[in-house]
């Protein structure tokens, strides 16, 4: 079974299992009927390593109603009274779970809880390394702040979106994770809207043919929406405890040596570093398996060598 296999790549890439825009736009959909026009009566933050911001302090958000929640890339913002945010990033590892007021914070996964008159917003993550962050931020700009400054794909215009993937000449696997370019696209939904495109992750973007821009903003959009749609419908069953970049319904991500469902071909990958690229050489590449060492000069100068390079990068 497809899955079964997709349970072995897991093992293989799970450090690249980061929630993307489709998974943050579910979080917020199954947060907005919970939280929007509820104080927050307590923060509690188990970990020291988790605020990265002392004024405004937790203390000043204590008491205040949440007005809005935003997607700021691949983070979450909470829009509070007196243009107060707090802007979680899950990084690699955090989840969010919705649990009973005033849930303990039990083990050292649990992180903080953030406890509503209607529930607690538990943050956990998952490793050794505490990559998970929160910001106290006041205004909207220092909202803009933490903004990495990519577009919102769904937004955006055929030509706009085109103008910021060759502002560089990158490989589309790059430019389509960057987020100073593309906003909240990663490692699984790079690989989803490619493959959708029928084109190879180390394809430059400067010598892109015109049909090929084409596929590639229609699948970009056509794959974002789907999920999102699928995740969001999902969260209204109930709030989205197990958030998750391999699942079984994708065409190739976490599917090597699996059959390609466009062709059988079996799904081959690309792995330098901390990344996993999956790709079907027939469908992508024309036929051609691309080999990891042969590849190591290019990723060398275009991908960052480990996940955490590639989400520090800022609009420069």
């Amino acid at each position: 079974m497809r899955w079964a296999g997709c349970k072995t790549a897991f093992a293989a890439c799970k450090l690249l299992n980061v929630p993307e825009l489709p998974d943050i736009a579910a979080y917020i959909s199954a947060l907005e009927p919970r939280i929007v026009a509820q104080p927050i009566e307590h923060i509690r933050v188990s970990s020291p390593f988790l605020l990265r911001t002392v004024q405004p302090s937790l203390k000043d958000v204590e008491g205040r109603v949440v007005r809005e929640l935003r997607r700021i890339g691949k983070r979450i913002a909470i829009g509070l009274d007196g243009d107060l945010w707090l802007v979680l990033h899950l990084m690699i590892a955090g989840r969010l779970h919705w649990r009973q007021r005033g849930a303990k914070l039990a083990g050292r996964q649990s992180l903080a809880a953030f406890d509503f008159p209607n529930g607690s917003l538990v943050l956990t993550e998952g490793g050794t390394k505490h990559r998970a962050s929160l910001y106290v931020l006041s205004g909207e700009e220092s909202l803009q702040s933490v903004d990495p400054g990519g577009i919102d794909v769904l937004s955006s215009n055929f030509e706009s979106f085109r103008e910021a993937l060759t502002a560089e000449n990158r490989t589309l696997k790059r430019a389509l994770t960057d987020p100073r370019i593309l906003s909240g696209i990663g490692n699984a939904y790079s690989d989803e809207i490619l493959h959708a495109a029928q084109l190879s992750p180390i394809a430059l973007t400067q010598k892109l043919k015109p049909d090929e821009w084409e596929r590639l903003f229609a699948a970009t959009r056509d794959t974002l929406r789907l999920w999102i749609d699928r995740l969001r419908a999902e969260a209204k069953a109930g709030f989205p405890e197990k958030v998750t970049a391999f699942r079984k319904e994708m065409a190739v991500h976490g599917h090597y040596g699996e059959p390609c469902p466009r062709c059988g071909e079996k799904i081959q990958r690309i792995r330098y570093a901390d990344n996993e690229t999956n790709y079907c050489a027939r469908c992508q590449t024309g036929g051609k398996v691309l080999a990891d060492r042969s590849l190591s000069r290019l990723l060398r100068s275009d991908w960052p060598r480990t996940l955490d390079e590639l989400e520090a990068l800022k609009r420069r």
